[in-house]
C-alpha cells in the first residue's frame, strides 16, 4: 500500500508539471513555436548531427525575436522573463552567426546547449507557480 501511495504521489507530480508547461505553451504560441524548432535542432545536436541546427538557426533566430517582440503573457510577464527572452534572442542570433561564419562544431553544440538552458529556465519559471 505504501508504495502505491508513493506512485500516485509521483505521478501526481509529473502530470501536474506536464499540465503546467503545457499551460504555458498554450498560453504563449511563440515560446511554444520557438520550442518546435529548438527541439528539432537541439536533440540532433546533443548526439553531434548538426545539420539540423545548420540548416535551420536563421529559423531558430526569427523564431526567439517573435518571442522577444509579441507581447509576453501578462502573467509570465515579468523584469527576470524580459531579461531571459532577451537573453534567448541574443544567444540565437550569436548562434545564427556562428554557423553563418562556418564555426567549429563543438563552439555550435556549446551554443545550442545554452541557448537551450536559457529556454528551460523561462518555461521554468512560468511553470512554478511560485514566482
Amino acid at each position: 500500500m505504501k508504495h502505491l501511495k508513493t506512485f500516485l504521489i509521483l505521478a501526481f507530480i509529473v502530470v501536474a508539471n506536464s499540465v503546467s508547461a503545457q499551460s504555458t505553451f498554450d498560453k504563449w504560441p511563440a515560446i511554444k513555436e520557438f520550442h518546435g524548432v529548438l527541439s528539432e535542432t537541439f536533440h540532433p545536436a546533443e548526439e553531434g548531427k548538426l545539420a539540423p541546427i545548420k540548416a535551420r538557426s536563421a529559423e531558430l533566430l526569427a523564431k526567439a525575436t517573435k518571442v522577444q517582440k509579441t507581447d509576453i503573457p501578462a502573467e509570465f510577464r515579468t523584469e527576470i522573463i524580459t531579461e531571459l527572452v532577451n537573453r534567448l534572442q541574443a544567444k540565437s542570433k550569436s548562434l545564427h552567426q556562428l554557423v553563418s561564419n562556418k564555426g567549429a562544431d563543438d563552439e555550435i553544440v556549446k551554443s545550442i546547449t545554452g541557448l537551450h538552458d536559457i529556454f528551460h529556465e523561462i518555461v521554468g519559471i512560468c511553470s512554478d507557480p511560485v514566482k
